[in-house]
């Protein structure tokens, strides 16, 4: 075979294979150890053949040919080998390694391609995201397309080599360096999981993009334990310095962690479809369909004055009906108008009235979630629960409006006073 084929991207929408391009065999010797080393590890069972010869190929550097004086290392020589095995695709395959020792020193010489093949300390992602999915530790071995001879696919090979892999990404989440994102509002929501509240903080950026900034396991939504869960991410960066929309739901302990964490930096906006629930469920089945109408169209008033008015009306009628919910309505009232405050609701009320984005991200952990039927201990639920959330980062798509996101900025900085009226656009 003179060539190698080289693989090609095909685009989202393409619906014919494009032709196959070809990189030249000799392209192929000229490349380093490390990038040939990451073609062929992509080869099984033909890469195990060349994981031998580039063993050989080392080897022959270091020591020289074999029954020749001339080339490698004087100091150097062949002593042997030991069975060994190597890591390619995911899978463990046997292998004889060949050794190399220094007689002057009397030490042996490791050998690069042998580290670099042998996978120690390598997250496996791609056995990550087959437990994600839904593969069971036990029938792993029986669906993962083993090649012959392969080793380390038991179930408990697995689980350790899972434990390993999400434990990365537990650290990754938790050490993520908040100070490089432009952040210009937060959502916060709570999901039952596994027995425990998990608060998870969903961060927008200035650009748009949604930014898991971690999550916080507790008993309930207490504000002690939010209070501390807030702080930690301005100790690893999240600034506040020119104000911040928090989106939450109806939690008191969530409403005051936000409070003295935040300070008067913090806009809260509640979330217009937990207030409105919370109101109509104080009412008969038969009427909630009909007052859900009528206070979503209040709300979707897209000046400050006119949905205010709206709701006020509504509520003269709904004290008539049930003051206790006409009493829910008031709760919290302001703050469910503040995007109508600061005059970005008609181009922003979309995306940030309601925590829908955290509650989207809630729904696509379950999907990964859900067969677990055993959860041991916390360090479980949070491995597993990191590792989803950020297998799910990359697919968030962006804010609806986020071009507009510099708007709610300059008038988050108006009310702090940070800008003068005519500087704001």
């Amino acid at each position: 075979m003179n060539s190698l084929a080289e693989v090609v991207r095909k685009g989202k929408k393409q619906k014919v294979l494009r032709e196959v391009k070809f990189a030249e065999a000799d392209e192929f010797e000229r490349l380093d150890r490390l990038s040939r080393l990451d073609i062929i590890k992509n080869l099984i069972p033909l890469g195990l053949m060349h994981v031998s010869d580039e063993l050989e190929r080392e080897v022959e550097e270091l020591a020289g040919p074999w029954y020749s004086r001339q080339g490698g290392d004087p100091a150097l020589a062949r002593h042997g080998s030991n069975p060994g095995s190597v890591r390619l695709a995911g899978q463990k395959l046997r292998i004889k390694v060949p050794r190399v020792r220094n007689i002057v020193a009397d030490r042996e010489v490791p050998l690069e391609t042998m580290q670099a093949v042998r996978g120690s300390g390598e997250v496996n992602q791609g056995l990550l995201r087959r437990v994600l999915y839904g593969l069971s530790c036990r029938n792993y071995e029986a669906a993962a397309e083993a090649v012959p001879g392969a080793i380390g696919l038991s179930a408990s090979s697995v689980s350790r080599q899972f434990v390993r892999a999400s434990a990365n990404k537990l650290r990754e989440l938790n050490e993520r360096d908040v100070a490089s994102l432009d952040i210009v509002a937060l959502i916060v929501d709570g999901k039952a999981f596994a027995e425990d509240a998990m608060v998870t903080a969903l961060g927008i950026t200035f650009d748009g993009r949604k930014v898991i900034l971690g999550f916080v396991q507790a008993g309930t939504e207490n504000q002690k334990v939010l209070t501390q869960f807030f702080r930690g991410m301005i100790d690893r960066g999240l600034s506040i310095d020119e104000g911040l929309l928090v989106v939450i739901d109806g939690s008191k302990g969530l409403r005051a962690a936000v409070r003295e964490a935040f300070g008067r930096k913090a806009f809260v906006q509640r979330c217009e479809w937990h207030k409105r629930e919370n109101v109509v469920q104080y009412l008969p089945k038969n009427e909630q369909a009909a007052w859900r109408k009528r206070l979503q169209r209040g709300y979707d008033r897209p000046t400050y004055d006119e949905a205010k008015a709206a709701l006020l009306d509504i509520r003269q009628h709904l004290e008539q009906r049930n003051q206790s919910a006409a009493a829910s309505l008031d709760e919290g009232f302001e703050e469910t108008l503040t995007l109508h405050r600061l005059g970005v609701f008609a181009i922003l009320g979309k995306s940030l009235k309601t925590v829908n984005c955290v509650e989207s991200l809630h729904s696509m952990i379950d999907t990964r979630c859900r067969k677990v039927c055993h959860w041991k201990n916390s360090s479980q639920k949070q491995r597993w629960l990191a590792s989803a959330l950020l297998d799910i980062e990359p697919r968030l798509h962006r804010v609806r409006g986020w071009r507009n996101l510099g708007l709610l900025r300059d008038a988050i900085k108006l009310e702090l006073g940070l800008v003068k009226q005519e500087g704001v656009a």
